[in-house]
């Protein structure tokens, strides 16, 4: 008889206990073991939550090289099912091999789960007969738990469920998550002293009635931007550095919708609009997928949502202003063009008017369909096409992390027929759809790929730029990190091309997230080591640090109202001289429309207690020498990033931590 010692972990998470009797059998290329009750002195502590238990498994010969595990679970005699979650199951053979097998899942009925070797194995790798029909197994229960859905023709599909129960367990949020984010989504207006006013539907009578209500819960950047947010200088910084970096450009030729003048403009430093274009100092933002969106009906008020033309001009000292504005795309007599030189209510008016676009544009385009709706896609299909043994799986896995739920909250509670953006966002209902068809149809590989978008739009010059500086270095680090580990397990192009799950996890996000569109430049196929590389650094990054820069500052910039109007209930000045004070505020959000807005951003920006951070993995995937060291690279080269923005944002007036490696979550779950 030889003996395996045989070591199980339980998450240590909250439920994560069984009390059922658990079983396993050793399965190895030269025979397997009975299937064997795993009994402790412990008693009912043996699967406690964080415990470690070794039990003992004999066999008549050595099983030769373990090639997978078979568990399962039954409940004692008048004892109820429950759920357990074991991480990882280790081994030790007679002949001192160690094997490992990552779980990391809930186990919740009595089915026999079978759980490969820890070891990454491509298809063409998994030799034994064994491992393919195990392999072979996963994907086909897989495809049957993870379907796609239409929510709506024309946007990227998602995972089909009934309710957040019906997701697997193993894609649901943990415990703790639930509990939090429970307990935040129902009290967010009582925490913000908000709950009174939800059910006003009064104009704001004067500033300092939203000052008040504002004051309950600020920051030092929100309040920085109360007290910054009609500085023309504050208006340029937003577009580098808050919340929608996006959609700024360099501009060499005015668009012809957009005709601004030398003599319409003042330009500090006394030079002609031609020649500071051509010194490259002049740049646009465009708001034209908006243009024609039918607005939302709030309160029973037309709202608007105008689609703005923005000409901002880098000056001498390095600011970014903005220097003419135009509210609509058509050039008309109505539809005049602002300047700074205008009156101060007209003036302040436009640029409401832009900010409260740029919520609408942000919120669909750059936040809603760039990270959440894209991950959603690369996790499905990660899930439907790449067994939990492939090299990409573990890669991939932890940017999954509580995505699908989360988006499934979104579209219950946020984007459905009553949720808060379809009740009080200028584009809720109709508009929404619309502009987020016309994002995606817009959308391009080059623009998921932060490098090349900066590239594209003209701005690798721009200074004070720390969107820019602080995410093309975690996209490098990223790139490095993925490009050691993927070339570990793929020596040439010839692999990547022969991996048939590695072409349908891409087929599948080409079809289902890309809608087929090959004009979106998203690969088809992988032909090369390198296009492999570049596309999980993109999913990667993405799922991370893309996420975080265009959410976590949500309340931090919109927090104080009039910066960011989530709806604007009067149409645009279309001669000048006519706004005032009292115009501004008949045309900002109402009071529920302002509190709601309010609760929701602080609730999108609110960090659950475990949150895990970019580069760490408490799930253990890996266990091969040459890929933990690399995490273990990947780990220090974001630890000395993370350094580096903390000591530069000591001598910033307005920090950006967005990208700061600390505070970016490894998945987009909130």
């Amino acid at each position: 008889m030889v003996k395996y010692e045989v070591i199980v972990t339980t998450a240590n998470l909250a439920q994560a206990t069984t009390t059922n009797n658990v079983f396993i059998k050793l399965v190895g290329t030269d025979g397997e073991s009975k299937r064997t009750w795993l009994t402790s002195i412990k008693g009912t502590a043996t699967f406690y939550l964080g415990a470690e238990s070794n039990f003992s498994v004999s066999c008549p010969t050595s099983l030769g090289k373990l090639v997978l595990i078979e568990v399962d679970k039954k409940p004692l005699p008048l004892f109820p099912e429950d759920s357990w979650f074991p991480c990882k199951v280790k081994v030790k053979s007679p002949e001192g091999d160690i094997y490992n097998f990552p779980i990391y899942r809930w186990i919740a009925d009595n089915e026999v789960h079978l759980f490969r070797e820890g070891t990454a194995l491509r298809i063409f790798d998994d030799n034994h007969h064994l491992g393919k029909y195990s392999r072979e197994k996963e994907l086909k229960q897989r495809e049957q738990l993870y379907s796609w859905d239409v929510y709506k023709e024309g946007l990227p599909h998602c995972i089909k469920a009934d309710n957040p129960l019906s997701l697997p367990c193993e894609v649901r949020f943990s415990f703790t998550k639930t509990t939090e984010f429970l307990y935040t989504a129902s009290t967010g207006l009582t925490e913000l002293k908000l709950k009174g006013l939800s059910d006003c539907e009064k104009n704001w009578s004067d500033i300092d009635g939203i000052r008040k209500v504002f004051c309950n819960k600020k920051n030092d950047i929100s309040d920085y931007v109360q007290q910054h947010w009609t500085d023309d200088a504050f208006f340029g910084f937003q577009y580098l550095n808050a919340v929608n970096p996006l959609l700024i450009q360099r501009c060499t030729a005015l668009p012809k919708n957009f005709p601004v003048t030398d003599d319409m403009v003042f330009l500090r430093g006394g030079s002609s609009l031609s020649e500071e274009m051509r010194k490259g100092n002049i740049f646009l933002c465009d708001y034209k997928r908006l243009d024609g969106v039918k607005a939302n009906t709030i309160n029973g008020k037309k709202q608007y949502l105008m689609a703005p033309l923005v000409l901002l001009h880098k000056t001498p000292d390095e600011k970014l202003m903005p220097i003419a504005i135009q509210l609509k795309q058509t050039p008309a007599d109505d539809n005049p063009i602002f300047f700074p030189t205008d009156s101060e209510y007209d003036w302040l008016m436009a640029k409401i008017f832009v900010r409260s676009a740029d919520f609408n544009e942000h919120q669909l385009n750059v936040h809603l369909l760039r990270t959440h709706l894209l991950a959603e896609v690369f996790a499905v299909s990660l899930l439907r096409n790449i067994p939990m043994v492939h090299p990409l799986y573990k890669l991939l896995i932890p940017h999954t992390r509580y995505t699908l739920q989360i988006n499934y909250l979104a579209r219950l509670v946020l984007i459905s027929e009553s949720g808060v953006f379809t009740q009080f966002a200028a584009s809720g209902g109709e508009g929404m759809i619309t502009i987020l068809k016309r994002s995606l149809s817009s959308l391009t590989y080059s623009s998921l790929c932060m490098p090349e978008h900066i590239a594209e739009r003209g701005l690798e010059g721009v200074p004070n730029f720390y969107y820019r500086d602080d995410g093309v270095k975690l996209w490098d680090i990223t790139h490095r990190f993925v490009k050691g580990v993927l070339g570990h397990y793929y020596k040439t192009d010839a692999e990547v091309c022969q991996d048939s799950e590695l072409q349908k996890w891409i087929q599948d996000i080409f079809e289902h997230g890309f809608l087929s569109q090959a004009c979106t430049g998203i690969p088809q196929t992988f032909r090369t080591v390198a296009e492999l590389v570049k596309f999980v650094t993109m999913v990667i990054f993405t799922c991370s640090g893309q996420h975080s820069a265009v959410n976590s500052g949500q309340y931090d910039y919109g927090g104080w109202m009039p910066n960011t109007p989530i709806s604007l209930q009067r149409p645009p000045p279309t001669t000048k001289g006519t706004t005032s004070e009292v115009t501004m505020l008949q045309t900002l959000p109402d009071v529920n429309t302002t509190v709601q807005g309010m609760s929701t951003m602080w609730l999108l920006s609110k960090q659950s207690s475990d949150f895990v951070p970019l580069g760490q993995y408490p799930d253990e995937h890996f266990f091969e020498e040459v890929p933990c060291t690399m995490i273990k690279h990947y780990q220090g080269e974001l630890e000395i990033l993370s350094t580096v923005i903390k000591t530069r944002n000591k001598s910033l007036e307005v920090p950006y931590t967005y990208m700061d490696p600390v505070l970016v979550e490894n998945s987009v779950a909130i």
